[in-house]
């Protein structure tokens, strides 16, 4: 196969990105494949995951024009340095580069925010309250989003919830 980039040498790097669920795959010789950041990274059969983490956290930056770099307050850190590393450099990092993180979150985890988990052998109680927070949580974006119907349609599943903890409140207590 030729290089898909200069259309001239053998391809011998397969990329393969998923991008916004969508599969890309490149074929590259090892000049095109190293000018584009992909040379290097299983050198020997042996994987650094900070290049691999690097790489994808650096993969949308390759091709931006140059700019002043950023530096975290905290840390010092520069968005180039948590490409190279693959790694935070402290926890105020997420916020100096939040815009240009997103992206590579996004891709890794497939969401930006922590959903959390309550486990199955956590109380009935803890698991209503969970309920209740996550339809509370939906009812404020379909605000935000200016979905009305959605909304009363959650306002009153949320009143009903509430009801239904109230009435097991005391059904509790006068047992």
């Amino acid at each position: 196969m030729i290089c898909q980039s200069c259309g001239k040498k053998n391809a011998i790097t397969h990329i393969k990105q998923i991008v916004n669920g969508e599969i890309q795959e490149y074929y590259l010789c090892a000049d095109c494949a190293a000018k584009l950041g992909y040379g290097g990274l299983f050198s020997s059969f042996s994987l650094n995951f900070g290049d691999l983490i690097g790489s994808v956290l650096g993969e949308g930056n390759r091709r931006a024009p140059a700019v002043a770099e950023t530096r975290c307050p905290c840390c010092g850190c520069t968005f180039a340095d948590l490409v190279r590393s693959g790694r935070v450099g402290c926890a105020q990092c997420y916020e100096v580069f939040r815009e240009r993180l997103l992206p590579s979150i996004q891709r890794i985890h497939g969401n930006t925010h922590h959903v959390g988990h309550v486990p199955a052998s956590a109380s009935r109680k803890a698991q209503h309250s969970a309920r209740l927070e996550e339809a509370r949580k939906k009812l404020a974006q379909a605000i935000e989003e200016e979905n009305f119907e959605e909304a009363v349609t959650l306002r009153d599943e949320i009143r009903a919830m509430e009801e239904n903890e109230q009435e097991d409140g005391h059904d509790e207590i006068q047992s």
